[in-house]
């Protein structure tokens, strides 16, 4: 299996910066509240002072939003949806937890994390223009079809595992208690996105190994690198 992005998104947006790993051996009973506890605290720092609409990684993909035709206050970046949540909140649900941990991060980061259930996609993994053809199964249960031209990640069958690039993810490929294998992304298009995303990526496999004796594969890729295989 593989993961890419397409030679017209690294074309259209060239400061892109993806991050990402692939895990075997996920449980769903494992304990992440300490880590969670620490990356929480950065968050909460970051946001103190500020909104995190205010943020250079949140205000990098608003205008990548503006750019793909959507109103970036209407349908915002993962990252910024869950930071505008754990700012009115002060916490988030809990879920699996792998999704937990990746959600902290992203919080503690600013940079959007989608994390898949790698026995779910088929073959490649491309993120993409739509064709307007592909499925996409929501957490509502409905079937969807992006629009054409829409940025999607969608595999070999023509299933749309995300919409709006960074907005959502599918229902069909998400982290479950059945979860063993993972593939974990995180793109960002901010100006420090280059040293940022490493850090990062270095952070999620550190806790992977903390937590669940995982030693995963990564790759930060680019233009002229843009294939992960696992």
């Amino acid at each position: 299996m593989q993961f890419s992005h397409s030679t017209e998104i690294w074309r259209d947006f060239p400061a892109l910066v993806p991050g990402v790993l692939a895990v075997d051996g996920i449980t769903p009973h494992a304990s992440v509240d300490e880590a969670i506890a620490r990356f929480n605290a950065i968050a909460t720092a970051r946001v103190a002072t500020t909104s995190e609409g205010e943020l250079p990684e949140i205000q990098a993909w608003r205008r990548i939003f503006s750019r793909m035709g959507l109103k970036p206050t209407q349908y915002r970046c993962a990252s910024e949806a869950l930071l505008r949540r754990f700012r009115k909140e002060g916490s988030l649900p809990r879920i699996h937890p792998l999704i937990d941990l990746c959600n902290a991060i992203s919080l503690a980061f600013a940079v959007p994390i989608a994390v898949f259930d790698a026995a779910r996609l088929s073959g490649e993994l491309e993120v993409r223009y739509a064709e307007g053809t592909e499925s996409y199964l929501a957490f509502s249960g409905d079937d969807e079809h992006p629009e054409q031209g829409e940025v999607i990640f969608a595999d070999a069958e023509g299933r749309a595992h995300a919409r709006r690039w960074t907005n959502r993810q599918s229902a069909y490929s998400a982290i479950r208690a059945e979860t063993v294998e993972a593939l974990i992304v995180a793109e960002a298009v901010h100006e420090t996105a280059g040293a940022d995303v490493p850090r990062l990526v270095d952070a999620v496999a550190a806790e992977l190994a903390a937590v669940w004796s995982a030693t995963p594969r990564s790759a930060i890729l680019s233009a002229s690198s843009p294939h992960f295989a696992f």
